[in-house]
């Protein structure tokens, strides 16, 4: 059997993702930070394709993401890595907490799980191009958002970090990023609410907010066969903002 970890599963892109890549009846390792939204997924999904394990866990060290990959049963062969935490920062320059925050939940935790799987699909290929790992990265990194500076830092830290790794396992494994920009989910709602609808579709040349399951199609191409020849890669998927 072949086996796909999906971080941050329970979200709203998580969700969406999980939906799309059980339609290949793989196992997915759902790794989530939230047990009931897992117990929750899992219910729900329950007559999709395939398996599903679900794993509570933060991803804070080296150890946790081993034992997130010891949990799939089959030959792992791929990691969509969405898990993070969007928090705005504070004026003030003296309160690093944020700053902290944000590299960790959004940069550290994908270095972390990136090499655990990594290693994992090194370790148990037969051939060349075996495995596939997809990471988020933002609008905010690509637009620059003042609200979120580290943020925006540790969604760029990801990129670079993409772009290394596609070097470094290459060919056994093809490494891509995505940048979403303004999806309905409920991750930017608060940001949205507070903004104005009108305000936010309006710098969008598509006019309008994208769709989670929007998102997980391109992941879902990514992580396929159909995108062999594509690593390296930050494919922007925001209704057209950054067009360049």
């Amino acid at each position: 059997m072949i086996s796909l970890i999906v971080t941050g599963a329970a979200g709203g892109i998580g969700r969406e993702t999980v939906r799309a890549l059980s339609a290949d009846g793989v196992e997915i390792v759902c790794v989530d930070v939230s047990g009931p939204s897992l117990d929750a997924l899992g219910a729900e999904f329950g007559d999709l394709p395939g398996e599903r394990r679900m794993v509570a866990s933060r991803l804070e060290d080296a150890d946790q993401c081993s034992k997130v990959v010891a949990q799939a049963s089959g030959r792992i062969s791929g990691l969509v890595h969405l898990a993070g935490l969007f928090e705005p920062d504070p004026h003030s320059i003296d309160d690093m907490g944020v700053y902290e925050r944000a590299i960790a939940n959004n940069l550290t935790n994908g270095y972390l799980i990136g090499n655990a799987v990594a290693s994992a699909i090194v370790e148990n290929s037969t051939s060349e191009g075996a495995g596939a790992m997809v990471f988020t990265s933002s609008l905010a990194f690509l637009r620059g958002s003042w609200e979120h500076v580290p943020y925006a830092a540790a969604k760029g830290g990801l990129v670079g970090m993409t772009r290394a790794m596609a070097r470094r396992f290459a060919p056994a494994i093809r490494v891509n990023a995505i940048a979403p920009g303004s999806i309905n989910t409920a991750m930017p709602a608060k940001l949205v609410a507070e903004r104005g609808l009108d305000r936010v579709t309006a710098e969008i040349p598509l006019k309008r907010m994208g769709e989670a399951s929007e998102v997980a199609s391109v992941i879902a191409f990514l992580m396929g066969n159909g995108s062999s020849y594509i690593t390296g890669q930050c494919i922007h998927v925001d209704g057209g903002i950054i067009n360049g």
